[in-house]
């Protein structure tokens, strides 16, 4: 008898969980794609009665409708969500995400992605949430040096992410001898979809920033690169300045050098045109010098002539004397 009474609990607490464990929710829209006045419709089942939390996520993540309705007694439900407005920075075109929420099933939900855009068309809207991934690293970094690094998640056009952790997860940096190191705890958030890591590189050589971005099931991929050099760019920086400091000095060198061989061209040309005078002053004199001769020489012509005379008439008059 009281084996028949347990069997007899154990069967009624069966019935009884029997509802519990198997959880009733089912979510649907009217359309996948929407334009400007049309209606969001949202229609399913969760259980009788129940009250269900309708959200509906824009493209950046945050909540651009928030409503909580009741299913009918056979736990149907069908809510008009939303007329959508001409598009706004508020509710721009891209992919929006529907949730309903249960609020006696342990929080079950369930989700559903629709377009908001110019046109209807199916075929030339797809549904798909395609998330972007910029990384803006410096080319250049010197060893033992910090260098910053950002990194940008949008959406279809709208900054998208929450914690940094959940988002850039498997985030990490291909050091120059192939090892990687992960840099998932290292973010610091910025703004909503923009993200910093400050990073010592130790070695020299190209680091490779590879970024993994995951959100709501897309994952995106971004990456930069940084050549670390063994010097810091400020030590570069002095040792160009110094450089170009010696430069100067050397010019100035030239400059000087410049103008004395200046000033002696202009020596040698004085001293080659006093040449060129001298030599016509010698010129002149010689011409001076053979006149003068010949004027010497018709001087002395006549004497010496007289004197053969006078020696002539001597020699005749010795000679009659004999």
């Amino acid at each position: 008898m009281k084996l028949q009474i347990l069997f007899s609990l154990i069967f009624v607490l069966l019935i009884v969980g029997i509802p519990n464990s198997f959880s009733e929710l089912d979510l649907s829209t009217n359309s996948k794609v929407y334009a400007p006045s049309h209606n969001l419709q949202v229609y399913g089942t969760g259980l009788p009665e129940e009250n269900l939390i309708i959200r509906l996520f824009a493209p950046d993540e945050t909540i651009a409708k928030f409503d909580q309705i009741s299913t009918n007694e056979d736990g149907s439900f069908n809510y008009n969500l939303l007329t959508w407005p001409q598009p706004s920075t508020n509710f721009p075109y891209g992919t929006y995400t529907v949730e309903v929420i249960s609020t006696e099933q342990n929080g079950l939900s369930k989700k559903i992605d629709v377009k908001f855009s110019s046109t209807t068309e199916l075929l030339d809207v797809p549904v798909e949430r395609f998330v972007n991934t910029l990384v803006f690293a410096p080319e250049t970094a010197a060893i033992n040096q910090p260098i910053r690094v950002f990194v940008q998640t949008t959406s279809d056009g709208l900054l998208i992410g929450s914690e940094p952790t959940k988002l850039l997860g498997t985030t990490h940096v291909h050091l120059p001898s192939g090892i990687s190191v992960p840099l998932s705890n290292s973010f610091k958030t910025l703004h909503q979809g923009l993200y910093y890591v400050d990073y010592t590189p130790r070695e020299v050589g190209t680091h490779v920033f590879h970024v993994v971005a995951f959100s709501q099931g897309t994952t995106s991929h971004g990456s930069a690169a940084t050549n670390v050099l063994s010097q810091d760019l400020g030590g570069i920086s002095e040792q160009i300045i110094k450089l170009n400091s010696i430069l100067d000095e050397t010019s100035n060198e030239l400059d000087i050098l410049k103008l004395e061989i200046e000033g002696f061209d202009n020596t040698l040309e004085r001293a080659s045109n006093k040449i060129d005078e001298s030599t016509g002053t010698i010129s002149t004199s010689v011409e001076f010098i053979s006149e003068a001769s010949s004027q010497l020489n018709s001087l002395l012509f006549p004497i010496i002539a007289s004197i053969g005379i006078i020696v002539a008439l001597q020699i005749t008059i010795i000679a009659r004397r004999r």
